[in-house]
């Protein structure tokens, strides 16, 4: 005998599905395709894998409801660990990454246009909270570092080191800045 609920399969045919209907001795089955099929008891079979999953779930809910005393346990929120600390950001001060073309220029013009571009970011990342930036002046003769090195002294908030020697060489400094520097 099969109840509303049971998962049968028909022996002769290729369907499986729930019972939902019982008139009689014919058992309304919707099979997994989604359509309501008629048969009669002699030709289904009960699925056993999921009726005992049926009757420990039914068996459980009526322990469940019997026992006042069971409560679901409350959600708990989960603390996402600690990100890895994000890549800094990197300013790229060779002059031909900054203007299209150095026809024409000095070499005060081109060093100012290198200057001016990195107060500027330097500016907007201590706007923005941006922890870490790297400007990357190539190695030359010295010229760029030194000024950008005396125009980040002047800097409260900053504290100046080199780059990162395997991804940069020689040719870049990395900056700090602190968001609370102490008075």
């Amino acid at each position: 005998m099969f109840v509303v609920g049971d998962y049968v399969m028909a022996i002769d045919d290729d369907v499986y599905g729930q019972v939902v209907r019982i008139e009689g001795d014919q058992y309304s089955i919707l099979s997994t395709d989604g359509f309501e099929v008629a048969y009669a008891r002699n030709e289904l079979v009960l699925d056993k894998s999921k009726h005992e999953a049926l009757d420990f779930s039914r068996n459980f809910s009526a322990l469940a409801n019997e026992n006042s005393s069971f409560k679901k346990r409350a959600k708990t929120t989960i603390q996402k660990k600690k990100e890895k600390q994000q890549p800094p950001m990197e300013v790229d001060l060779h002059i031909h990454k900054l203007v299209s073309n150095t026809k024409g220029m000095t070499n005060y013009d081109m060093m100012t246009i290198q200057l001016d571009t990195a107060k500027r970011q330097l500016d907007f990342a201590i706007h923005k909270r941006i922890p870490r930036v790297v400007f990357i002046h190539g190695v030359g003769e010295g010229v760029l570092k030194a000024e950008l090195e005396y125009m980040f002294q002047r800097y409260e908030n900053v504290r100046i080191s080199e780059g990162d020697y395997r991804k940069y060489g020689l040719g870049a400094m990395e900056i700090y800045i602190l968001q609370n520097p102490r008075m």
